[in-house]
Parts: structure tokens; C-alpha cells; sequence
């Protein structure tokens, strides 16, 4: 698992119950991009440090000189 400060995650809910939970990597605590993540929710800008579970996944920032 490795993700980018900028890059989106979400976390799908297999209940069916409510929105899956989606918040913005603000940090990487490990210089390669492995967990754990300071993330901000997008519900309550609250800020956490995350170790995802298998049910998350990462959509990618916009990278300059990206096509």
C-alpha cells in the first residue's frame, strides 16, 4: 500500500449502511509512502493517523505534468 500527500482515500463500508468514508492524506509518516497516514475526513476535518484496512483504497492526486 503506498500513497501521496494530495492523494484521496476512501474506506468502503460492507454494511450498506451510510457513505463510505473518504479523507485526504495530508501526511506520510514513512519517507517511501507506506502506512501510517495523517488523514483529514471530509465529514469533520478531523485529522487522524490511519493504518488502512484491505477495505480502503487510494484515488490518485493530479500530478504536475500529468496528462
Amino acid at each position: 500500500m503506498h500513497a501521496d500527500i494530495g492523494d484521496r482515500i476512501v474506506i468502503r463500508h460492507n454494511s450498506g449502511m451510510g457513505r463510505d468514508p473518504t479523507g485526504e492524506i495530508v501526511d506520510s509518516r514513512q519517507p517511501d509512502g507506506t502506512p501510517p497516514y495523517l488523514v483529514r475526513w471530509d465529514h469533520d476535518a478531523r485529522e487522524v493517523i490511519l493504518f488502512p484496512s484491505e477495505e480502503a483504497f487510494f484515488i490518485r492526486a493530479a500530478r504536475d505534468g500529468a496528462a
